[in-house]
C-alpha cells in the first residue's frame, strides 16, 4: 500500500484533502469551552419545610433520605446539609454506574418514604449539571422596582429567541407580593380579624368555570372572572357592609402595596440598583456562540430600550474564553513556525514543507473526530494539541531522515521511498503503540481533576493516529514527487547548508562522539554518576525545594469578597460593611492602577450581590458577595494575590463579620487548599476542635480565609402558654395564628399575572417588630374580645441553634476550609505537619472526634494515584512490546531507563523557573515517559546492527550514538519548539499550563543528551553481566533492521 500510495498520481493527495476538508467541516460543530465538561456523578434531593429548625429538618428530612438510599448500588458518598426549613441532600455514584439507572433507584426509594411530617414538600430529585456563565447584563435605569422587574423578564423572553440562547435567569429580586397592611385600630373598630379579611377576599376575588350553554349551533362555556389581580382592584372589595346599604371597602382600612417578598435580594452595579440578567450555558452549547447572540441582540436593542434604561456587561466569561484560546492559538503558530525552521536547517525546504504539512493534516482529521467522541476545544485539549504540535514530527523525520539516506545512496526517489519507508516501518508502528501505552491509561484516571486532564492523552492518541495514516500514505508520496537524485551533491549545496552540515558532523564526530567513547570506556563509574545524579534530584522533592501543590494559581479576571454576618444580621448592617469594603477597594484600585498600561483602571465595575454567599451556602439578609471585574489578565499587570492582600490589609478587621472570604472567582475543581473534615455526633464538640484546628493553622504565614460550615444560626424565641391560660379560654393555635399575623403575616391566595405568580399576604400593620419587649407586649384578642399583653398569658425564652448541619455518610460533620498564599507557604507542607502533629492531639483533646484531610490534598491524591497506576500500565505495556520486538527481557529494560532520565530534567526545569511541582507537571512527566522510549528503541536497535554488522560490541555501541544523534536530536528539537512558546508565555491566563510544558521541555532535553551516553553504557554493562550475547548467532543476522545502519552517510 505504501508504493502504490507513493506513485499514485492523485490517490495521496485525494487523501489529504479529504483529512483537510473533513476538519474544516467540523470545526463549526465543535463547542468551545473553558475547561471539558464531564458527566455528573452527583443525584441532589431537595425538600422544603416551612418553619422547621435546623435539628427539626436534620432530624425529620435529612435521616429518612439517608436511610431510604442506603443499599442503592454505586453510592460513593452520601452528604447531606440540613438547613432552616430545607434539606439537601448529594449522593454520588462511584465509577461503574450507569447515571439513568442511578438517579431513578434514588428517585423510586424516596417516593416510598411515607414518615415525613405533613408539612414537607414533595422532595426534588434532579442530577446536578453543571451550568457555565457566559455572561451577565446589568439592567439599570429609573423607573419603579416592580417596572423594572418586568422589563427584566420582557428582555430574558426576547432573549432566549435568539439563537443558540436558551438559559436566562432574572436576578436582582425576590418573588413580588401584594401586601395587605390592617392597623389593629381599624380591626377592633368593624370586629374584624386577618381570618375575616382573608375569607372575604378568597369569597370575591376568584376565577371559576360555572358550567356550559349547549345552543343549537354552538357551546358557551360560563366563567367567573372576577379575580383582582392589582392593589387597585383589590381595594375595591367589599368587607364590612350593613343593612343600610352603607359599606366599608378594603382600601378604606387597608394600606395595600406591591412589592417583593424579601428586601435583602438585591443586586447593585457601581452602586446602582440594578436587574441582572444571567446567561448561562449547558454542556451542549458553545460559549462563544451563546456570548455572539447576546452581544447582537444588545446592540439592536439599544435602539428601541427606554432612555433611562442602560445596560452593562460582567463576568463576561466568553470573552476569557476567547482570550486564552487566542493566547494558544499564538503559541501554536509560533511554534509551528520554530518547529519549520528547525526542520529547514536540517533538510532542504521541499522536504521541510512536506514534513510540516503534517501538522495540519493531522490536526484536521483529529478535529473531525472531536465531536464524535464528545471533545471540545478548550484549554486542556489545546494544550494537547501543543504538545502534538512536536510530538508528531517524530515519525516524518524518521521516515524522512531514511529516506534521505536512501537518497545518498544515489537511488531514484520513488525506490528511495518505499525502500526507506519500508525499512522503518516495524519501528515507527512499535513507537507509535508504546506512546499509546503510556498515554492511553491516562485517559481513564479519576478524580475532579482527573476529569478535567484526561482529555489530553485522548486528544494525543487520536492526532497521533491520524499522523500515522498521513506519515505512510501521503508524505511519502510528496518525497517522491519533490526529491530529486541530484538534490545532495555537494556541489549544488548552498554555502549555508554546507557549512551547517559541517558544523553538525563536527558536533557528532569530536564533540559527542568523543563523550560518548569516554563515557562507554568508564561506564560503571558513568553509570554511578548519572545514578547519584537522579537520587539527588529526586530528593529535591522531600527537602522541600521542590514543592508540590495540587493544582497552580491561574489568575482569571474577577475577585470577590463573599461577607458573612451573624444570621439575623439586618440588611442595614450587612450594607454598611459592603460599604466599608467598596470604599477599601477604591484603595486597592488607586495603588495598581498606577501601573497598569496607559494610565487604565484596575477597577471596571463592581457588582454586590446581597443574600448570596456560596461559600457559606447561605442566603439571607446577613449575607452579601462584592464581585469586581479587572482590566483583563492579557494586559493587567500585578497577580490577583496582590489585590486581594491588599484589600484585606486595607478592610481588617470587621467588627461583627464571622468572615470575608476574599478570593477570584475562578472555580477550582479539586477544592481549597487547605480542608479538613471532622466527624462526630456532638456539634458542640465539633465547633470547639474546629476553634482549635483554625487556632493552629492561623500559625502559619500565608495562611488565609479559614472558616467552618457549622455557624450559630439566628436566635429564636420560643413561646409556651402559661399554666393558667386556659382558664382565660386561650388555646396554643389561638395566640399562634394570632403572633403569625401580627409578625409574618397570613397568605391569602396566589395570583397568576403573566408568567408572574404574586402571593397576596395580610399583615396586622403598625406593630412594632424590633425587640422582645414588643413581642411581650403584644396584645392578645381573647375570646370575650378584650386585649391583654402576650406576657399575661404566655412565657418567652431565647435561644439559639446552628445555621447548618452538615452530614456525611450518616454522621455528622464540619469543615474548615482556608485558602493558602503559594509565594509565602505550601498547603502541602503545612497538611503534612497537620497530619504528623497535630491531628491526633486534636482527636486525644476531643473525644468522639475524627479527623481527615479532604479538598485539594485528597483530590490531587487520588489523581495522583490514578496517574501513578496509568504510569505503571504504561511501562508495562511498553516491555511486552519491547520484549517482542527484541526478543529479550533486558533490553526493553535498557530502553526503559530514559524515562527516569527524564524525570531528573523536569525537576531541575521546575527548579529553575521557580515552579511549584503540580497534577500539570504530572501530566506532562507522564507524556514525556511515552516520547523518550523512542529514542532509546532507536539507540538499541541500531547496537544490535552493528553487532549484526560484525562491529564488536563496544564500537556498535559507541556508533549507534553518533549514527542516530541527527535523529534524536531533531525529534527532540521539534517537541521542544512547539512548546518553547507556552513555556516562555508570560501571560497569567497561561499559568496553569506552563508546569506541564516545563515537565517536556527539561525532561525531553536532559533526557536525549543522557540517553545518547547513558543507553550505550548501560547495554555494556549488561553485556558485561552475560545478560546480553556478546555476538549475535549468524542465523539471526538476516533479521529485518528497524532502521538503516547509516542514516547519516
Amino acid at each position: 500500500m505504501i508504493k502504490y500510495f507513493a506513485q499514485h498520481p492523485t490517490a495521496a493527495n485525494l487523501l489529504m484533502i479529504i483529512f483537510l476538508i473533513m476538519g474544516a467541516l467540523s470545526i463549526s460543530s465543535i463547542r468551545r469551552e473553558t475547561f471539558p465538561d464531564y458527566i455528573s456523578t452527583q443525584v441532589q434531593i431537595q425538600a422544603i419545610y416551612p418553619g422547621a429548625s435546623t435539628e427539626e429538618v436534620e432530624e425529620a428530612i435529612c435521616q429518612r433520605i439517608e436511610n431510604a438510599v442506603d443499599g442503592i448500588n454505586y453510592v460513593s458518598e452520601v452528604r447531606s446539609t440540613a438547613r432552616e426549613g430545607v434539606a439537601v441532600v448529594v449522593v454520588e455514584m462511584s465509577d461503574g454506574g450507569d447515571m439513568s439507572t442511578f438517579i431513578n433507584d434514588i428517585r423510586q426509594n424516596v417516593e416510598t418514604i411515607d414518615s415525613f411530617p405533613a408539612e414537607v414538600k414533595l422532595p426534588v430529585v434532579t442530577l446536578l449539571n453543571r451550568d457555565d456563565l457566559v455572561v451577565n447584563i446589568a439592567v439599570t435605569g429609573s423607573m419603579p422596582l416592580v417596572d423594572l422587574k418586568k422589563y427584566c423578564e420582557q428582555l430574558k423572553d426576547q432573549l432566549k429567541q435568539e439563537e443558540g440562547v436558551s438559559q436566562v435567569t432574572v436576578k436582582g429580586f425576590s418573588d413580588a407580593q401584594i401586601q395587605i397592611h390592617v392597623p389593629v385600630s381599624s380591626l377592633m373598630q368593624y370586629n374584624l380579624s386577618l381570618d375575616d379579611i382573608s375569607t372575604t377576599i378568597r369569597m370575591q376575588s376568584l376565577d371559576m368555570p360555572a358550567g356550559m350553554i349547549e345552543t343549537s349551533d354552538q357551546d358557551i362555556l360560563i366563567k367567573i372572572a372576577d379575580l383582582r389581580r392589582t392593589p387597585n382592584e383589590l381595594s375595591d372589595l367589599v368587607v364590612v357592609s350593613s343593612r343600610s346599604g352603607a359599606s366599608v371597602r378594603l382600601g378604606n382600612i387597608a394600606r395595600i402595596n406591591e412589592t417583593f417578598e424579601r428586601a435583602e435580594e438585591k443586586i447593585t452595579l457601581n452602586g446602582k440598583r440594578t436587574g441582572l440578567l444571567q446567561v448561562t450555558k449547558n454542556k451542549q452549547e458553545d460559549i462563544l456562540a451563546v456570548f455572539d447572540s447576546v452581544d447582537r441582540f444588545l446592540q439592536r436593542i439599544q435602539k428601541t430600550k427606554p432612555r433611562s434604561v442602560e445596560f452593562h456587561m460582567s463576568q463576561d466569561k466568553a470573552s476569557v474564553v476567547r482570550e486564552r484560546l487566542a493566547l494558544l492559538i499564538k503559541n501554536g503558530w509560533q511554534g509551528l513556525l520554530l518547529v519549520f525552521f528547525a526542520l529547514w536547517l536540517f533538510f532542504d525546504f521541499k522536504l521541510a514543507f512536506w514534513v510540516a504539512l503534517g501538522l495540519p493534516v493531522s490536526f484536521a482529521g483529529a478535529l473531525f473526530f472531536f465531536p464524535k467522541i464528545g471533545l471540545s476545544i478548550n484549554m486542556m485539549t489545546m494544550v494537547a494539541l501543543l504538545i502534538a504540535l512536536g510530538l508528531l514530527m517524530d515519525d516524518a523525520i524518521v521516515i524522512t531522515e531514511n529516506i534521505v539516506s536512501h537518497l545518498h545512496k544515489d537511488k531514484s526517489p520513488l525506490k528511495a521511498v518505499v525502500a526507506g519507508v519500508t525499512e522503518v516501518a516495524n519501528g515507527v508502528v512499535s513507537s507509535f503503540l508504546t506512546t499509546v501505552c503510556v498515554f492511553g491509561p491516562l485517559a481513564f484516571i479519576t478524580g475532579n481533576m482527573g476529569k478535567v486532564l484526561r482529555v489530553v492523552p485522548m486528544v494525543l492518541i487520536l492526532v497521533l493516529a491520524i499522523s500515522l495514516v498521513e506519515a505512510f500514505l501521503i508524505l511519502p508520496h510528496h518525497l517522491a514527487h519533490s526529491s530529486k537524485p541530484d538534490a545532495f551533491d555537494e556541489k549544488k549545496r548552498n554555502w549555508f547548508r554546507r557549512k551547517f552540515d559541517e558544523a553538525f558532523l563536527k558536533l557528532r564526530d569530536k564533540a559527542l562522539g568523543g563523550l560518548v567513547d569516554k563515557v562507554v570506556t568508564n561506564r560503571y563509574l558513568s553509570l554511578g554518576l548519572v545514578a547519584g545524579i537522579f537520587i539527588f534530584s529526586i530528593s529535591m522533592i522531600p527537602a522541600g525545594i521542590l514543592k508540590f501543590v495540587a493544582f497552580p494559581d491561574s489568575d482569571g479576571d474577577y475577585i470577590e469578597a463573599r461577607i458573612l454576618m451573624p444570621p439575623g444580621t439586618s440588611l442595614g448592617r450587612t450594607e454598611e460593611v459592603v460599604d466599608l469594603l467598596s470604599e477599601t477597594l477604591k484603595g486597592v484600585d488607586s495603588e495598581f492602577s498606577k501601573i497598569q498600561p496607559s494610565g487604565q483602571k484596575l477597577v471596571k465595575a463592581v457588582t454586590v450581590q446581597y443574600s448570596q454567599n456560596i461559600t457559606a451556602g447561605e442566603t439571607g439578609s446577613h449575607v452579601a458577595t462584592i464581585i469586581v471585574d479587572l482590566l483583563p489578565a492579557g494586559v493587567r499587570v500585578g497577580r490577583i494575590a496582590e489585590f486581594l492582600a491588599k484589600w484585606r490589609e486595607l478592610t481588617g478587621d470587621v467588627p461583627g463579620a464571622l468572615s470575608i472570604h476574599y478570593t477570584q472567582s475562578e472555580g477550582r475543581v479539586a477544592g481549597l487548599p487547605l480542608e479538613v473534615r471532622l466527624t462526630g455526633d456532638n456539634l458542640d464538640e465539633l465547633k470547639a476542635a474546629s476553634e482549635s484546628l483554625k487556632s493552629w493553622f492561623n500559625q502559619f504565614q500565608g495562611v488565609f480565609n479559614l472558616s467552618d460550615d457549622l455557624r450559630p444560626g439566628k436566635p429564636e424565641i420560643n413561646i409556651r402558654l402559661k399554666s393558667g391560660a386556659h382558664t382565660l379560654g386561650v388555646t396554643t393555635k389561638m395566640i399562634a395564628s394570632q403572633f403569625k399575623a401580627a409578625f409574618q403575616g397570613i397568605s391569602i391566595a396566589e395570583i397568576q399575572r403573566g408568567k408572574d405568580s404574586l402571593e397576596v399576604i395580610a399583615q396586622v400593620d403598625h406593630i412594632n417588630r424590633d425587640s422582645i419587649a414588643d413581642l411581650e407586649t403584644f396584645h392578645i384578642l381573647l375570646p370575650d374580645g378584650t386585649l391583654v399583653p402576650a406576657s399575661v398569658v404566655a412565657d418567652f425564652t431565647m435561644d439559639r441553634g446552628y445555621s447548618t448541619v452538615s452530614r456525611v455518610n450518616g454522621q455528622r460533620t464540619l469543615t474548615i476550609q482556608g485558602d493558602v498564599d503559594n509565594s509565602v507557604a505550601n498547603s502541602s507542607e503545612i497538611l503534612s505537619v497537620f497530619s504528623k502533629t497535630y491531628a491526633a492531639k486534636l482527636e486525644q483533646n476531643h473525644p468522639g472526634i475524627k479527623v481527615s484531610i479532604k479538598g485539594q490534598a485528597s483530590e490531587s491524591a487520588k489523581t495522583a494515584t490514578s496517574m501513578g497506576r496509568a504510569l505503571l500500565i504504561g511501562i508495562i505495556g511498553i516491555f511486552v512490546i519491547l520484549s517482542f520486538q527484541f526478543n529479550s527481557y533486558t533490553e526493553p529494560l535498557v530502553v526503559m531507563t530514559a524515562i527516569p532520565l527524564a524525570l531528573i530534567g523536569a525537576i531541575w526545569g521546575h527548579i529553575l523557573l521557580s515552579l511549584n511541582f503540580s497534577t500539570p507537571s504530572m501530566i506532562g512527566f507522564i507524556s514525556l515517559a511515552g516520547i523518550v522510549v523512542n529514542d532509546s528503541i532507536l539507540l538499541v536497535e541500531f547496537i544490535k546492527i552493528g553487532r549484526q554488522e560484525g562491529l564488536p560490541l563496544i564500537e556498535a555501541a559507541s556508533q549507534a550514538s553518533r549514527q542516530r544523534f541527527r535523529a534524536i536530536f531533531l525529534t527532540s528539537v521539534t517537541t521542544t519548539a512547539g512548546l518553547l512558546p507556552l513555556l516562555s508565555e508570560t501571560s497569567a491566563q497561561a499559568k496553569s499550563l506552563v508546569p506541564l510544558a516545563a515537565s517536556i521541555v527539561f525532561g525531553l532535553t536532559a533526557s536525549t543528551l543522557l540517553v545518547l551516553l547513558i543507553v550505550p553504557a548501560l547495554y555494556m554493562v549488561i553485556a558485561d553481566f552475560g545478560l546480553i550475547a556478546a555476538e549475535i548467532p549468524v542465523e539471526d543476522a538476516d533479521m529485518k533492521p528497524m532502521m538503516t545502519a547509516k542514516a547519516d552517510e
